[in-house]
């Protein structure tokens, strides 16, 4: 399969398109605000034995970690379907208030050197 490139915005009418039709319809906000958690956590899971502390244990191999990370912004994008928010247009905000913000914060941390 070819790689392809998608906006942030084409991603949220995929995932519309695929739950209207495949998926009959959106879980309601609050289940999907617990799958988030659940894939997160499975996320998480990866994190920690991979680049933290924990080993792998047999059960693991199941997991993959660009899998998971597929999985996380899926419900996200859903949740933002649901609720009525343009993700394109709120990160685009958000990367202007963090850029606002932290012009100089993170220069000047000494922690980060």
């Amino acid at each position: 399969m070819d790689k392809q490139n998608i906006t942030i915005t084409e991603a949220q009418q995929m995932v519309d398109h695929w739950i209207k039709t495949v998926g009959v319809r959106y879980f309601s906000e609050l289940t999907n605000m617990a799958i988030l958690t659940e894939e997160v956590g499975e996320l998480a899971r990866i994190m920690a034995r991979k680049y933290g502390d924990q080993s792998f244990k047999k059960s693991d191999e199941q997991y993959n970690m660009a899998d998971e990370m597929a999985d996380v912004l899926w419900v996200l994008i859903c949740l933002a379907n649901q609720t009525g928010v343009d993700l394109n247009e709120a990160f685009l905000k958000n990367m202007e208030k963090k850029s606002n913000r932290d012009k100089e914060r993170h220069q000047n941390n000494f922690k980060l050197r």
